[in-house]
């Protein structure tokens, strides 16, 4: 759990996440300001369901993507890499996602999209600032 405990502190406190998802052949990526939580080890982002990536995904979907910073040197290079399922989340799920996401960023209540999570079932931290190519594992357990 040290692991997790790790890659949670760094993704708190970051604010963009990266994913793609593939539908019938068709590989499409996106990018958006997510909400960390990490007792369900997931992302909560807004999106409109009319974007290509929630048409791929439909009410939810498999995903691969990335957390990362933009340091000039590589000894400071820090980045997550994941696996998971993106859902559109509904009813009081839905309003419990938006009002914590909306106590991160005020400025999202103009914005009326969807809530949507993405399950994290396995990540991969790299972080070289505790040495070069130093990882930090953490898998679902079933």
């Amino acid at each position: 759990m040290e692991s997790l405990a790790t890659i949670s502190r760094w993704l708190e406190k970051q604010h963009v996440v990266s994913w793609s998802v593939a539908k019938e052949g068709e590989l499409w990526a996106a990018s958006a300001f997510y909400l960390y939580d990490r007792e369900a080890v997931a992302f909560y982002l807004l999106s409109e369901e009319t974007t290509r990536h929630a048409q791929m995904s439909g009410p939810r979907a498999a995903v691969a993507g990335t957390v990362n910073g933009q340091p000039k040197s590589v000894a400071l290079i820090r980045g997550v890499q994941f696996r998971g399922e993106i859902r559109l989340l509904e009813g009081e799920e839905s309003n419990a996602a938006r009002e914590r996401y909306l106590r991160r960023f005020p400025i999202a209540r103009m914005m009326p999209a969807p809530v949507w999570e993405i399950r994290i079932d396995e990540l991969k931290f790299t972080d070289n600032t505790l040495g070069f190519g130093k990882k930090f594992h953490w898998l679902r357990q079933a």
